[in-house]
């Protein structure tokens, strides 16, 4: 499997919407970052599978909670630049496609 960072902010992404999913249930909470956890392996595993969403950057999800992974397939590792709702602040993570 190929080698993976999430950006600082995809961590942020993460962590807000486990606490919002937490608030609620703690095994709810658990089910969201074991999803999460699977679309980000199957991303490793098939990078290159999920078509292109936004320019270089790719979506991959599912129906279960209404998130996706947006990621960019580096020649070295997948950097995941969002765990983005479906419908909230859409496209607000585009700034993070400008990477130095």
């Amino acid at each position: 499997m190929k080698p993976y960072e999430l950006h600082p902010s995809a961590r942020y992404d993460l962590d807000t919407a486990a606490a919002y999913y937490e608030q609620r249930s703690f095994e709810l909470a658990g089910r969201f970052v074991a999803e999460i956890d699977q679309l980000i392996a199957e991303i490793r595993a098939a990078p290159q599978v999920p078509r292109f969403f936004r320019g270089e950057a790719r979506r991959h999800f599912r129906r279960t909670f209404p998130y996706a992974v947006i990621y960019v397939d580096d020649p070295d590792l997948i950097l995941v630049l969002a765990v983005a709702h479906f419908k909230r602040r859409p496209g607000y993570w585009i700034d993070r496609l400008l990477r130095d």
